[in-house]
Order: structure tokens, then C-alpha cells, then sequence
């Protein structure tokens, strides 16, 4: 009786171990509904196991697993859960696989003492076990691989389903594995091992890919934050400059009083004070657009703080393709990299950068070019910095250029560092 009833508490454990995993691996919420009807699920299939086992015998059950066990999985996982299919499948077979272990604890067990109840015992308490691991330690990455992309989840559950297929049609359906033949034997190692290469070398590819478009990803968002947050000091400044220029009356009072006084020399004082602070919030006015005058003026400033000679010809068609942040992140940049490349020369007198934009053919032309100290070194059509943190403002005007199909060259020529954009 007691052999009994361990016997149909490990089919029971099996089906709860199987079903388990596979709702674990496709993120099943934890939730009193999803135990209850999971609970139902359970004890359905394993009334129709009985049914099965009780009308057609052992071994027409065991063939008809897959239709009355792993089938309905399936169908729970895309109906109730709300996952797709291929997350359904790879799930479910990931689960049969997971189960082969308790299995052979099991048989070894059972072997070893001569006593198929201690194959029940050993299957019921690995299987428990394994549960436990696989909760805490292996289902947030597995669900990781299958949710992160359809070329991920056909990936990693290729070698899973596979097995499945060939365990079914070796061992359940025909006798192949059992046969000896030696294609038998060398068979599932060769496929194991060709299997095991090609996901190695398909899955480094697409996390590669993955990590390149999340480094990308992570530094344009840093560009164009970095671009807000000029361009709108910039604004401020622009506002500032704009409060100023309205409080002038209080400043010819001021003068007025100091004339009237006859103290001239206060009043030169007070004018070159007030010159002073006009020159400092008044951006200098190279062109027609608000926001290419307002970032041409900022660095207009940072090129005569660090002793650089700026040259600017600015002539910009009406329209523009860009947006305003795209545009500040695009000239900023640009600026940037030539004025800290100037720094590095030690004669103030050479420091020099040269930048004209104009319209051709209904199209935004930037030649941007800067002397330089140390000559640039590049990887492809792009320099790189071996500075850290730097390296990344190439990288972003390049990606602005692409999204709005233009091209762009950088280059050196004749002591000349040069950017080149038609947009």
C-alpha cells in the first residue's frame, strides 16, 4: 500500500515538477488566482493521466504524453498567461529537460538498492531539490534569454526541443536508442556537441549586437542630455541678456543723476562696468537662427578663454533638419572636440579653428576644421580618444547625420583636423 501510494505520489510530483518549471521559466505571477487555477490545471491533467493509464496501460500512456500532459501546458502558458507561443514551447520543453535529472537520481538509486521505491523516493526528493535551485538561481536569467528576443528564445531553446523531439522519437515511439547500431550510440553526442558550437557562436554574435546597441543606445541618450542642458543655459542666457537690455531706462537714470552731479568720473566707471556685463550676456550675433547664434556664441567665448582663434562664416538656409536638440548636440560636439584638441598645443598662436556652414543644392553644409597638437588616430571612418570619457561625441554626431541620410568625412590634411557634413 505504501509502495503504492509513493509510487503515484512521484507521477503527481512529476507532472507538479514539470508544469512548475515551465510557468516559472514564462513568469507567472504569484498571485492566489494563479495558484488556484494553476492547482486545477494540475489536477485535471493528472485525472486524465489515471484516465489513460487505467483504460489503455503504461505504455500507450507514456506515448500520449505529450498530447495529454505537455500539449495542454502549452496551451495554458499562450491562454492563460498571455505568452507567445514560441516563449510556450521553448518553456515547456526547457521543462522537460529539467526533468531528466530527478529521472536518472532516480534509476541510479533505484539500481544501486534493487528496490524500484527507492527510484520513487530518490526522484521525489531531487526533483524537490532541483525545484528549489532552479527558482532561486536559473529562472531570472532563463527568462531573460526569452523575453529579450525572438532570435534569443529560438537560440537557447533550440538544443531543449531538440532533445525533446529526439527523445520521443528514439526512445518512446521507436526502439532507436535501444537498438546498439552504432549510429545510435554516435548520434546524440555529435548533434549535442554541433548543437552546443552553433548556439555558442549565434548567441556571443547576438549579444554582442545587444551590448553594441545599449552602449550606443546609453550614450546617445548622455549626448543629448548633455546637448539640453547647454542649450538651455544658453536660453537663459539669451533671457537674461533680454531682462537686461529692458532695465536700460534704470541705468539711464542712474547716468543722468551722475551728470547732473558732474562726477564724469563715475559715470566712465559705471559705463565700463555696464559695457563689461553686456558683453558678457550678449551673444554675438553670427547668423540668422536663434539656436545656432546662441551655441556659435558659447563657443565663440570658450575659444577666446582658452586662446584660440575662432573664425565662423555662418550662412544657413531657412529650413533646417533638424531638431533643436539634434542640432545643439551635432555643432556642440564638433566645437567641443576642436577646442580641446587646440588646448593641447602649447603656442597660443597656433591654436586655430575654422567653421563655415552654408546651403548647396537645397542641403546644410558644415566644414568644421581645427589644428591639432598630436595626430588623430581612428578606427574606421571614425577618431577615436584614448582619453577616458571621451570619444563618445563622434560617435553621436555620426548618428544624427545617418538618421537624416546625410554624409559625413572626417579627416586631416596639411596640419588640419577636418569635419565635413552635407545634410
Amino acid at each position: 500500500m505504501i509502495e503504492t501510494v509513493i509510487e503515484f505520489s512521484r507521477y503527481y510530483i512529476a507532472l507538479l515538477f514539470g508544469t512548475g518549471i515551465a510557468a516559472l521559466f514564462t513568469g507567472m505571477p504569484h498571485t492566489r488566482k494563479n495558484y488556484l487555477v494553476y492547482g486545477i490545471f494540475t489536477i485535471i491533467i493528472f485525472l486524465l493521466q489515471l484516465l489513460s493509464l487505467w483504460t489503455w496501460g503504461m505504455e500507450i500512456t507514456f506515448k500520449l504524453y505529450p498530447l495529454i500532459t505537455h500539449l495542454p501546458m502549452v496551451i495554458f502558458i499562450v491562454f492563460y498567461l498571455k505568452q507567445s507561443w514560441l516563449i510556450a514551447i521553448t518553456s515547456m520543453c526547457l521543462s522537460f529537460l529539467c526533468y531528466q535529472f530527478p529521472r536518472y537520481v532516480g534509476t541510479v538509486l533505484g539500481a544501486t538498492f534493487g528496490w524500484v521505491t527507492m527510484n520513487h523516493i530518490g526522484y521525489i526528493v531531487t526533483a524537490i531539490l532541483m525545484y528549489y535551485f532552479l527558482q532561486k538561481y536559473a529562472v531570472k536569467s532563463v527568462r531573460h534569454l526569452l523575453e529579450r528576443s525572438n532570435k534569443s528564445c529560438l537560440l537557447f531553446g533550440a538544443m531543449p526541443t531538440f532533445y525533446y523531439v529526439f527523445e520521443h522519437t528514439s526512445t518512446v515511439y521507436t526502439d532507436f536508442m535501444y537498438s546498439g547500431t552504432r549510429a545510435a550510440v554516435q548520434f546524440m553526442p555529435f548533434v549535442t556537441s554541433a548543437f552546443y558550437i552553433v548556439f555558442v557562436l549565434l548567441y556571443y554574435d547576438e549579444t554582442q549586437k545587444q551590448a553594441r546597441i545599449q552602449r550606443e543606445r546609453d550614450m546617445l541618450a548622455t549626448q543629448f542630455k548633455q546637448a539640453q542642458t547647454e542649450f538651455a543655459s544658453l536660453k537663459q542666457i539669451q533671457q537674461t541678456a533680454a531682462a537686461y537690455r529692458h532695465d536700460m531706462r534704470h541705468h539711464f537714470s542712474l547716468l543722468q543723476w551722475l551728470a547732473s552731479e558732474g562726477l564724469v568720473d563715475e559715470i566712465i566707471e559705471y559705463l565700463k562696468t555696464a559695457q563689461s556685463d553686456v558683453d558678457a550676456i550678449t551673444p554675438i550675433r553670427f547668423c540668422e537662427n536663434k539656436t545656432v547664434n546662441l551655441i556659435l556664441s558659447s563657443f565663440a567665448f570658450k575659444a577666446k578663454e582658452a586662446s584660440i582663434h575662432l573664425s565662423i562664416d555662418a550662412r544657413l538656409p531657412d529650413a533646417l533638419p533638424f531638431s533643436d536638440t539634434e542640432l545643439c548636440s551635432l555643432l556642440s560636439n564638433a566645437l567641443e572636440n576642436a577646442i580641446h584638441a587646440c588646448e593641447q598645443i602649447s603656442e597660443s598662436s597656433k591654436r586655430s579653428i575654422k567653421l563655415r556652414m552654408y546651403s548647396k543644392s537645397n542641403k546644410l553644409c558644415i566644414d568644421i576644421r581645427n589644428s591639432y597638437q598630436s595626430e588623430p588616430i581612428f578606427s574606421g571612418d571614425l577618431p577615436i580618444s584614448k582619453e577616458q570619457g571621451h570619444g563618445y561625441g563622434t560617435k553621436s554626431m555620426a548618428h544624427i547625420i545617418k538618421k537624416h541620410s546625410g554624409v559625413f568625412l572626417f579627416t586631416t590634411k596639411e596640419g588640419w583636423f577636418i569635419f565635413q557634413a552635407t545634410i
